[in-house]
């Protein structure tokens, strides 16, 4: 299949909040744009130092991580951030792992916006064209 990246913004979702009770300003929001590396087999969302730091964002717990190399290692867990891609959105934890190069863009996020990658054209498009599907049993 190849690799595939997207362009996503990470927004710190609890200045959003704060920003809608009026307690901080829009531009306050503090948020970056990164190119991505849309990894399936990242369970969700893998940020590194630089990246935690700009937005700000507070490590809530520690959980156990399994590396693409197999190593096993333990993360810092952050609060929640946003994830907007194009006209879509969605809020997880992210996972802090030491060292990390490239922002990893895993399967429940991907799964949450509806998003599957499309081999052929090594691109994100939208499981269900341009309308967000929540799979609800």
């Amino acid at each position: 299949m190849g690799t595939v990246y997207t362009e996503i913004t990470l927004k710190n979702a609890g200045d959003i909040v704060r920003a809608q009770y009026g307690h901080i300003t829009e531009k306050e929001i503090r948020e970056t744009t990164v190119r991505a590396l849309v990894d399936t087999g990242a369970g969700t969302l893998v940020i590194n130092e630089p990246v935690r730091e700009k937005l700000g964002l507070a490590i809530k717990g520690l959980r156990g991580a399994e590396l693409a190399d197999g190593t096993k290692q333990v993360c810092r867990l952050t609060e929640p951030v946003e994830i907007h891609w194009k006209d879509r959105h969605t809020a997880c934890l992210a996972l802090v792992v030491p060292g990390a190069g490239d922002v990893l863009l895993g399967a429940i996020p991907l799964e949450d916006m509806d998003l599957i990658v499309d081999p052929r054209r090594r691109e994100l498009i939208g499981a269900h064209g341009d309308e967000v599907l929540c799979l609800v049993k």
